[in-house]
């Protein structure tokens, strides 16, 4: 879910704060505008590379300002500008006793500057805008300390047993993140103004933040970007591209990244408004990036995000049901249960959008793996397996192709009779054995002759087999006479 924004407070016209004329214009007062340094430029496919601006923070004097209120109009356009450059200046927090007053006034001008945005009372003009984006990049792009595995060095732990990282400075930076969130969602905020702050450069860095383990940051991360998107559909194409980029690291290299369920929040939300038909890019994107999401170890802490972007894509075009089954059986678990439970979910969900003739093209390998799946030694997985036979749809399709897929399942279904070890997956088997015969009784008789027949085929084989080992046994043992030492 995403934040829900406060609307914004009606009052009276909003006050144009612009420079004050004579003595006191631009002119004559010094700025300090936050340096950026540049980094070379990140690569994006198709489109124009962009360099990122890391502002460096400010140093200067901290000293407490009357409110912006509280001085006349033509004033507040300097006070403005000196609120916005103490807020700059960064401070430790690892240390709670170090500069108690000096933080104490930078959390109350970031207080009255989110007031100010969030009621729409006062206009700011484009110099103020600059400084304002300045200084949000100074406190937001940060560098982030390591993660919990890089400090240890494991490269398979478990991001569950990992500690939860809690950013210090968070009394400051909420309040900055809630300012920026509010200058984005504003209706004084002009797109074509804003844009020129909230380039491809500030929303790559906006984008590395989600990198951050701290869930408050990340909460605020999703809501901003999901505002961004919505708001400058310039930058639609390339924030799909560089979140492309991201998840195509996450597969081939990493494995490892925090913001990950945040992103496929957004996506979820941004692919819910394709329009249809589906371009084809988009249809690339989900399989070269969406399905190969599946192979991760730690799938668990993104599936239902995932989940959602995936059926979203079938209930747009219910033609994709096919490529989606395919590859998720591509990427299907050999080892881990639990990934398999989530897999067996997910299919069921896909199922339920999914047409007859898609169905047919990839039910064989689909129900195959259902089979293993059934006779799997783990309860849970072989119940999940089992519960599709309560999903109606799911029933009807495969009613309409008995004659196919009970061959396949007829010896999965028998194993788990006679021998399966838990006796509610032998209740539940025989459930679905009675709505097969239920289906079509000929059907199962005539598949239920054929597993016996293969039996007793293997069985006499298996007698053919033992009985010429004996046969060579004997031969060997009349080739070495006394000699011959026999090995049970």
């Amino acid at each position: 879910m995403f934040k829900i924004i406060k609307g914004i407070k009606k009052g009276s016209k909003p006050e144009v704060i612009e420079p004050p004329p004579g003595p006191n214009a631009p002119s004559d007062v010094t700025v300090n505008h936050a340096s950026r340094s540049a980094i070379p430029p990140v690569q994006l496919s198709n489109a124009k590379s962009q360099a990122i601006r890391t502002p460096t923070p400010q140093t200067g004097v901290i000293e407490v300002t009357p409110m912006l209120k509280d001085v006349p109009i033509n004033e507040r356009h300097v006070l403005f500008i000196r609120k916005v450059n103490m807020c700059s200046v960064s401070f430790d927090f690892t240390d709670a006793l170090k500069k108690v007053k000096e933080k104490e006034i930078k959390r109350q001008n970031l207080q009255e500057l989110v007031e100010l945005v969030q009621s729409g009372s006062s206009k700011m003009n484009e110099i103020m805008q600059e400084e304002m984006v300045n200084m949000i990049s100074v406190n937001i792009f940060r560098p982030l300390p390591p993660q919990a595995f890089e400090n240890t060095g494991a490269i398979d732990g478990d991001p569950e047993e990992d500690d939860m990282y809690l950013e210090p400075s968070w009394p400051h930076l909420q309040l900055v993140y809630e300012l920026l969130l509010r200058y984005v969602v504003s209706p004084d905020t002009d797109t074509k103004v804003a844009k020129r702050f909230i380039d491809h450069s500030f929303v790559l860095n906006l984008l590395d933040m989600f990198d951050s383990e701290d869930p408050r940051e990340r909460e605020y991360l999703k809501t901003i970007l999901h505002r961004v998107y919505g708001k400058f559909m310039i930058h639609r194409p390339f924030i799909r591209k560089a979140i492309n980029n991201i998840f195509y690291r996450f597969i081939f290299e990493t494995e490892r990244h925090p913001g990950l369920g945040e992103l496929l929040e957004i996506l979820g939300s941004i692919i819910n408004g394709f329009a249809v038909p589906m371009k084809e890019e988009h249809k690339l994107f989900l399989v070269r990036a969406l399905i190969p999401l599946h192979k991760a170890k730690f799938i668990n802490y993104y599936h239902q995000q995932l989940s959602y972007c995936i059926t979203q894509f079938v209930d747009k075009d219910y033609k994709l049901a096919d490529v989606v089954i395919k590859g998720l059986l591509k990427y299907w678990p050999v080892t881990n249960c639990g990934k398999e439970i989530l897999f067996l979910g997910e299919l069921e969900e896909i199922l339920d959008a999914t047409q007859p003739a898609e169905f047919e093209q990839c039910m064989v390998p689909l129900f195959r793996q259902v089979g293993r799946c059934i006779n799997s030694p783990n309860f849970q997985v072989a119940e999940r397996a089992l519960f599709w036979w309560n999903n109606e749809h799911i029933v009807d399709l495969i009613a309409q192709n008995r004659d196919i897929i009970l061959p396949i399942l007829f010896a999965p279904l028998e194993k788990n009779i006679r021998g399966h070890w838990n006796t509610a997956i032998n209740g539940l088997t025989g459930n679905v054995r009675k709505m097969f015969i239920e289906m079509d009784g000929d059907l199962f008789e005539e598949c239920s002759n054929q597993f016996l027949e293969k039996e007793a085929m293997a069985n006499k084989m298996l007698e053919q087999r033992e009985l010429n080992w004996k046969k060579l046994e004997a031969i060997a043992s009349e080739s070495a006479g006394d000699d011959m030492v026999m090995v049970n």
